[in-house]
């Protein structure tokens, strides 16, 4: 009896003693309030709601989930929001059409893209010291980095093209031509493939990464915005802005397979670490759908603020 209480105790202590590992959030930025909305993702509930000034737009959260970078065109730059303490700790100037934004999966840079200037700034994290600034394609929007750390790529709105940049030493190698007005992009877990939307053509491009050649171009509906995967990279979700819709397209033979209805106007779109749920930001609702990428239904949808764009990776990794 003596023994069983004991083990009973040690287990107790054991699980005492192991930390609680807490849902990720969501960070929708909502541009037309200067806010950003922190959804806790364990009960798809807004948590908090923090001023960001500058028309908040493209979001970029570390790899750690303790800092959140968001973008702020008419801020020219980005805020950097301490998500423990949920506030703004610091603005960091950076460009005058700071919009895309991404940041490296080892936490260490952070890259915006300026609209105007047609150029890429990397950015130290912890210094916020502009490093080095690449001269890209016209109107540079999405960006991505490997999932190695070693190539970043960008998608070139007005040049119909996506740069791939080489980080050691912040050069373009390769430019590939694209549908018509690529904005949104996202790449693969293997670091292999590029999906890229085009929102003018109405379709999304797929890069081979490696040698930046075209594989396939799949159609989709209405003004095409973003993308992200999900299910081990089997299904790739795309929101289609002008027809309240997300397009989901099965990676292996490159069809769509559903369209799923979500809010009016959707844009930015990323996935939960559960790799299933998947988070739509709808600018004219403003609200957020979640999909259930196994079921391909909107099993959730969380009011936010007015404007919600969220163009990035919004939802922390881990």
């Amino acid at each position: 009896m003596l023994g069983l209480k004991a083990s009973a105790l040690a287990i107790i202590a054991v699980c005492l003693s192991t930390p609680l590992v807490a849902a990720p959030y969501a960070y929708i930025s909502n541009q037309l309030s200067d806010s950003v909305s922190i959804i806790d993702t364990a009960n798809r509930t807004v948590v908090d709601t923090v001023t960001v000034t500058g028309k908040p737009a493209g979001v970029a959260v570390a790899p750690d989930g303790k800092l959140c970078y968001i973008s702020t065109p008419e801020g020219h730059g980005f805020a950097v929001l301490d998500t423990q303490q949920r506030r703004v700790s610091k603005t960091v100037k950076v460009s005058d059409g700071a919009l895309g934004i991404a940041v490296s999966p080892d936490g260490k840079r952070i890259f915006v893209a300026d609209w105007y200037n047609n150029t890429v700034a990397m950015v130290a994290a912890g210094s916020y010291d502009i490093l080095n600034t690449v001269a890209v394609g016209q109107s540079p929007s999405g960006l991505v980095v490997s999932p190695d750390n070693r190539w970043l790529y960008v998608a070139n709105r007005l040049s119909n093209s996506v740069s791939k940049i080489d980080l050691r030493d912040f050069s373009v190698k390769k430019t590939a031509a694209v549908g018509t007005h690529p904005f949104g992009l996202t790449i693969d877990g293997r670091g292999e493939r590029l999906y890229v939307a085009n929102v003018q053509s109405d379709d999304v491009t797929v890069l081979d990464a490696a040698h930046m050649q075209a594989i396939a171009t799949v159609n989709v509906n209405m003004l095409p915005y973003a993308a992200a995967l999900a299910l081990n990279d089997s299904r790739l979700f795309v929101t289609n802005q002008d027809d309240g819709s997300v397009s989901v397209i099965d990676t292996a033979s490159l069809k769509e397979i559903a369209l799923i209805p979500v809010g009016e106007k959707p844009e930015g779109i990323s996935t939960h670490p559960d790799d299933r749920h998947v988070y739509v930001a709808n600018w004219f609702d403003s609200n957020v759908s979640v999909i259930d990428a196994k079921t391909l239904r909107v099993v959730d949808t969380i009011k936010t603020g007015e404007g919600s764009r969220a163009f990035g990776q919004f939802i922390a990794t881990h």
